[in-house]
């Protein structure tokens, strides 16, 4: 693992070398531009940066219609108000029109931290996947968002990128090509399948690692894009290890859990046990403390890779 970087940050930086070559990219923001870091963008082309105020639906609209001009629109605020209170515009205005509009979703899941419930998104990634022609993306670490921000911008129809917070560190090989929809095994195993994305691809990697202390010969996979799943590497995962843990900062109903309960329960039953925040919300406190009370750490994937491999047996 290397340096500790905000996927946040990665992604303000990425938009504003994007923009430096292309001309068609806008960006439009919430009024919580240095929070997100579209204000990088804003500084260096204020012709083409469009702040709309604490009105998210507005802004979802405004990108559509940009859209319909042959621009490509990132549309940028926290998880909670982008998939949240622009729900409505999202479904209408850009999946259902199939629109080129990117949506870029800071501030996601538990680790948001002392903001508390309020601002805490763990229902987001359940709310996009659900939606007709949206991509769902949700990055490992700063040096893939850059990768994420180049192929949103070249595929042609809407995107959903969730981004976080804290500062996370560099799991995924420089040399390791973005490829939307594919999968990435960053560990080989043969007894048990982590299948983790975003925040959760690094101690999926601790996990692993301590497992492996125990004898357990876990893999690990950075399952990055949501939607489409990757169900030819889940497969084959499923058929290799026998037995899937899946690691995400969000709800364990309706994200990455459920898509891959979802898949194998049809292409290859196995037993899958989720990490990830069980029915509720969350609550003020400090990211690393929040991790810890709500599952969401190395040790607690360790137990779920126990208790995996218990039902594995059973079967």
């Amino acid at each position: 693992m290397t340096e500790k970087v905000a996927t946040r940050d990665a992604y303000g930086r990425a938009l504003l070398e994007l923009g430096r070559r292309q001309d068609k990219i806008v960006v439009l923001d919430a009024d919580l531009s240095k929070s997100t870091k579209t204000a990088l963008f804003a500084e260096e082309f204020p012709l083409r940066f469009f702040n709309v105020g604490v009105s998210e639906a507005d802004m979802i609209g405004t990108a559509a219609g940009l859209a319909t001009s042959g621009y490509i629109p990132f549309a940028s605020s926290f998880g909670v108000f982008a998939a949240g209170r622009a729900y409505d515009q999202v479904r209408n205005s850009i999946a259902y029109t199939r629109l080129n509009v990117k949506i870029a979703a800071t501030h996601s899941g538990i680790t948001v931290g002392e903001d508390g419930a309020s601002h805490q998104t763990l229902e987001d990634i359940a709310l996009m996947r659900v939606l007709p022609n949206m991509i769902v993306i949700v990055p490992a670490d700063g040096g893939q968002t850059y990768q994420v921000v180049e192929t949103a911008a070249a595929y042609e129809g809407p995107v959903y990128i969730r981004l976080g917070r804290p500062k996370v560190p560099g799991v995924v090989p420089h040399d390791t090509p973005f490829i939307l929809g594919r999968a990435q095994v960053l560990r080989e195993g043969t007894d048990l399948a982590i299948v983790a994305a975003g925040y959760m691809v690094a101690p999926a990697l601790e996990g692993a690692a301590e497992l492996q202390k125990e004898g357990i010969n876990a893999a690990v996979i950075n399952m990055h894009t949501i939607k489409p799943l990757d169900v030819e590497l889940l497969v084959h995962m499923a058929r290799k290890t026998g037995a899937v843990v899946t690691a995400e900062e969000h709800s364990i109903i309706g994200g990455l859990g459920g898509a891959v309960a979802e898949c194998l329960s049809e292409e290859y039953p196995v037993p899958v046990v989720k990490v990830g925040v069980k029915d509720t919300f969350g609550e003020s406190g400090s990211p690393e403390k929040l991790l810890h009370k709500y599952g969401l750490t190395a040790g607690h994937l360790v137990e779920a890779g126990r208790t995996a491999l218990q039902k594995k047996g059973q079967m």
